[in-house]
């Protein structure tokens, strides 16, 4: 973040206790205006949140005129209808096939409801399988801060510190990360099948009536950069799950609701999850909004059964929440930016391998629609990470945050191993203009030219 030096006048506890950022005091479309003077390019959305850029009136008003009406009722007692049109919207973007929403406040809760979900689902069935308990997630995913999403994230750094608070009963396979993960001379098929097998055999070996779920992201954001899978690797995980009667578990809480140039990133892999997180992208920033969709099969279940999903908040469906996320989807709609999402999306892929492809620290260009990744490497031929104590992906950030670029560049580290391994992220808003694009790319371009300068000369 952005630094200053009045650390003792603030009691924020800030993500650094050492330093305090800057204020942010205003923020219109891709742009957020700090209180030093500097124009802001929010070219990430913060962390792939702000959809529709910043200060959108529709937006802001369809708030205020929720919280005039009812700001907050708790769904014990009662319903509102922004909670009731934001699921009709929802559900009926997948056909039915996901029938119903939770609305909660953050992707992390979102992890959590999903997994606890899944268990119930096997304790309401008609032969209740009380033995599943287990989880199958990937290396090195993030699904969430909380314990249960911690513990089923396969980040190494993140666990870390937490590891002896941290559920036992999940297990991690590869990632589909074909620019590491495909062999020499192996096609899509067989890098598929690889994948495939390794699940399959972690099921036999968990024992593969144990296990409630396998749960991924379809576009891994933050923990590998951007990174999507090859054609036919859902398909094959789902089967894998089914095979064992496993529920199948999408975290689209970074890659989807537009993200990615459809509405459900799983539109684009021919395949429907039985349990799907939504968060970022579902209310643009403009509360704080996440949610799970859930499967028809898993309400038929629970309709037969107790009907009561054992998992209750203060400020599930809370009605702000879902007047913003629903003032939010609409636009998305009426002004066809998923369209924008695809043609912008294609212009910044064309735009960042122009620029940046022949780069010699830049191993891979990455992503989907309007989220991309940077891979950055020491070596292009062998793919070398830089050495954790280089720090790239943060230099790139800092870097980006000077005032003489005033752009965000989203860094991650970790990338390669969970220890080892740079890249940062873009996820500009969906109505993102060509000429905004261009700014971003040459921008992000002269960042890292003075990043590496000083890196190499090291």
């Amino acid at each position: 973040m952005a630094k200053s030096d009045s650390v003792t006048r603030s009691a924020v506890l800030h993500r650094d206790t050492r330093f305090v950022p800057k204020k942010a005091v205003g923020g219109k479309g891709s742009y957020i205006f700090l209180e030093d003077g500097t124009k802001f390019l929010d070219s990430t959305g913060g962390a792939a949140v702000s959809c529709l850029g910043h200060g959108h009136e529709e937006v802001s008003q369809a708030v205020i005129n929720q919280i005039n009406q009812i700001s907050y009722c708790h769904t014990a007692f009662f319903g509102t209808e922004a909670s009731e049109e934001l699921a009709r919207l929802l559900t009926e973007s997948t056909g039915g096939k996901l029938s119903k929403l939770f609305v909660v406040s953050s992707g992390s809760e979102a992890v959590e409801a999903a997994l606890k979900l899944a268990r119930q689902y096997f304790l309401e069935l008609p032969t209740p399988q009380p033995q599943r308990t287990r989880f199958i997630a990937r290396k090195p995913s993030y699904h969430g801060v909380t314990l249960g999403a911690l513990s089923v994230g396969g980040h190494m750094i993140r666990r870390q510190p937490f590891e002896p608070l941290l559920s036992s009963n999940t297990s991690h396979v590869s990632p589909c990360y074909p620019y590491r993960g495909k062999k020499a001379g192996e096609s899509d098929a067989d890098y598929v099948n690889r994948l495939a097998e390794e699940l399959d055999g972690e099921f036999q070996r968990v024992g593969p009536d144990n296990v409630c779920a396998f749960i991924a992201e379809p576009v891994v954001g933050a923990a590998l950069g951007a990174v999507a899978a090859v054609p036919g690797y859902f398909p094959a995980m789902k089967a894998i799950c089914e095979k064992y009667g496993a529920l199948f578990i999408l975290d689209e809480v970074m890659s989807g609701m537009g993200r990615c140039g459809t509405l459900h990133v799983w539109e684009q892999e021919g395949i429907v999850p039985d349990l799907q997180t939504i968060g970022k992208g579902l209310g643009g920033g403009y509360a704080p909004v996440s949610g799970l969709l859930i499967g028809e099969k898993v309400v038929e279940v629970m309709d037969r059964g107790t009907g009561v999903f054992r998992h209750g908040q203060t400020y599930q469906g809370h009605p702000v929440a879902c007047a913003a996320a629903l003032a939010v989807q609409k636009i998305i709609q009426r002004d066809n930016l998923l369209e924008n999402v695809r043609k912008m999306g294609a212009y910044l892929e064309e735009r960042l391998r122009g620029c940046l492809g022949d780069h010699p620290n830049v191993g891979d260009i990455r992503g989907r629609g309007l989220f991309w990744g940077i891979e950055f490497v020491k070596d292009r031929e062998s793919k070398e990470p830089f050495s954790p104590e280089t720090g790239v992906a943060f230099q790139v950030q800092e870097t980006g945050l000077d005032p003489s670029h005033g752009i965000s560049l989203y860094a991650s580290n970790g990338t390669v191993d969970c220890t080892k391994g740079d890249h940062v992220l873009l996820a500009p808003p969906y109505n993102v203009t060509k000429e905004e694009i261009d700014i971003i790319v040459d921008t992000a371009g002269r960042v890292i030219e003075a990043v590496f300068a000083k890196v190499n000369a090291a």
